[in-house]
């Protein structure tokens, strides 16, 4: 059965019929379709493009497929109907067509040097075994590898996969930026010539807002035994903001995430979206950053002839205030209806 929607569709700013017939779009009038909107403001599905449905609150990994899919319901109850893992303990490729799921875009373990990263989470190897372990889990995730260290950045994208690496220092962040990955996350390191350099090649920043603001929390967990260290977490903290806004001034393409599945809740990408528009971003672009551009560099059309049938529709223009993003009064994804208001 075909659904039909009628509203102001997002960004193009247009009032139009779609038409959604099984999971896709389509601008053609479909005879007898149900009407599920007639008005308010349609906006392809949110997406948070740095989560972790792998790992408990906490940081855990998590034991179970379904404990991967109750966290991901979280997320597509607050309007997320596509996500990104950028890195988890747990194998659920068995979630990757679950059409009660968002949409999901999944890494495998996070690679990193030996005792350099989060006890139990990543797969920690010696540097002449790093090319073969990016194989092997890009073989493991469905498009993404996740890496703190990334000098096999070529063997990954020779396997078809793109590298998303995690980093906070400065000179982790200058050297595999240079490297070629594909996208910094969290990037609180991030220099002017680290940012040109981004820009120039367009090389993505996913800055988690959200997470860094913990910062004071990692910082007062290191106390007086590593005075050095705490003081740095403060400084990265301090001047964050500042970066995500020049980074955004050179044209480096943004995009929303969370870090949910450690120290954040999952369903907060309208909290992280507030901190980009905080930070400078226009609210076009922070729409774009969590909506129609994120689903675009995922792989997953929007609101197109032939896209995927994911959307939002609200009866405030969020054009005017984010906030109304936590609140759509009908909410479709894979073409059916998960909830209306």
């Amino acid at each position: 059965m075909a659904l039909h929607v009628r509203g102001v569709v997002l960004p193009d700013d247009e009032v139009r019929d779609l038409w959604l017939v099984g999971d896709r779009v389509t601008f053609i009038p479909q005879p007898d379709a149900t009407t599920i909107a007639t008005g308010g403001f349609v906006l392809p599905g949110l997406v948070d493009a740095h989560c972790h449905i792998g790992m408990r609150p906490g940081g855990a990994p998590i034991e179970s497929v379904d404990e991967a899919r109750a966290l991901a319901m979280v997320d597509r109850d607050a309007g997320v109907l596509a996500l990104r893992d950028a890195g988890s303990p747990f194998p659920y490729p068995a979630l990757d067509d679950d059409v009660d799921l968002p949409r999901l875009a999944r890494a495998g373990q996070h690679v990193a040097p030996i005792r350099r990263y989060l006890r139990d989470i990543g797969v920690e190897v010696p540097v002449e075994s790093l090319s073969d372990a990016i194989v092997g889990q890009a073989a493991a995730g469905n498009g993404w590898v996740t890496a703190a260290m990334a000098d096999a950045v070529a063997a990954a994208h020779a396997a078809g996969a793109r590298v998303a690496a995690h980093l906070f220092g400065e000179e982790s962040v200058a050297a595999l930026v240079r490297a070629g990955v594909d996208s910094v996350e969290h990037g609180t390191g991030l220099s002017p010539d680290d940012i040109d350099e981004m820009a120039r090649r367009g090389t993505a920043l996913v800055p988690t807002m959200i997470n860094v603001e913990r910062f004071d929390d990692i910082a007062s967990q290191a106390g007086s035994k590593f005075p050095g260290y705490a003081a740095h977490m403060l400084q990265l903290k301090a001047g964050f903001p500042a970066i995500v806004a020049a980074a955004y001034e050179a044209g480096v393409p943004i995009y929303v995430g969370t870090d949910a599945g450690g120290g954040i809740g999952h369903g907060e990408v309208v909290a992280e979206m507030l901190r980009l528009r905080a930070a400078g971003m226009s609210t076009m672009d922070v729409l774009r950053a969590g909506s129609w551009g994120a689903r675009e560099w995922l792989g997953f059309p929007g609101l197109v002839e032939g896209g995927l049938a994911d959307l939002l529709v609200f009866d405030q223009d969020p054009r005017q205030e984010l906030a109304v993003l936590r609140a759509p009064v009908v909410s479709v994804l894979r073409g059916r209806v998960l909830a209306t208001r």
